[in-house]
């Protein structure tokens, strides 16, 4: 994978985003997502299927693909802002490719250009059914930097 290279402005990015995602009530509790890397402008997300997240066909319903997309991007974005820090996404386009058949899901998000206000990101994310993955959505986002309010100032 041919990803692009950037410097994190934080040295404790990795803990700081990790503890973020395990800290977010939809993400970790909800949907039982798990980070599994995040490196500076990139971020995988796991959600294992349940039941709950199925569409009457049994893939995964569009929305939890669009959860995951939203916070693989937006984690990949927060792993490159300094501390004191937090995204908010500005807007989105998902395009879903295929019925998202699988035991689980795997987002991969990335910063495709980052400014000091404004990234430009990208996630796609694969359904995996017995260790084969199939790509089932794409998204672009622009995710926005904005000051955390769980830090005082």
């Amino acid at each position: 994978m041919n990803r692009r290279q950037h410097t994190a402005r934080d040295p404790d990015f990795a803990h700081r985003c990790r503890a973020s995602c395990a800290a977010q009530p939809a993400m970790s509790r909800l949907f039982g997502g798990e980070m599994t890397v995040i490196e500076p402008g990139y971020c995988e997300i796991r959600i294992n299927s349940q039941p709950d997240f199925l569409q009457q066909m049994g893939n995964f319903h569009g929305g939890i693909v669009g959860a995951l997309a939203d916070s693989a991007a937006g984690y990949a974005a927060l792993s490159l802002l300094a501390p004191g820090l937090e995204v908010v996404t500005v807007e989105y386009k998902i395009s879903f490719l295929a019925p998202a058949f699988g035991e689980y899901l795997v987002g991969r998000g990335e910063v495709l250009r980052a400014g000091r206000t404004l990234q430009f990101c990208s996630a796609d994310i694969f359904a995996v059914q017995d260790g084969v993955e199939k790509a089932v959505a794409q998204m672009t986002t622009t995710m926005m930097a904005v000051p955390d309010p769980k830090t005082k100032t």
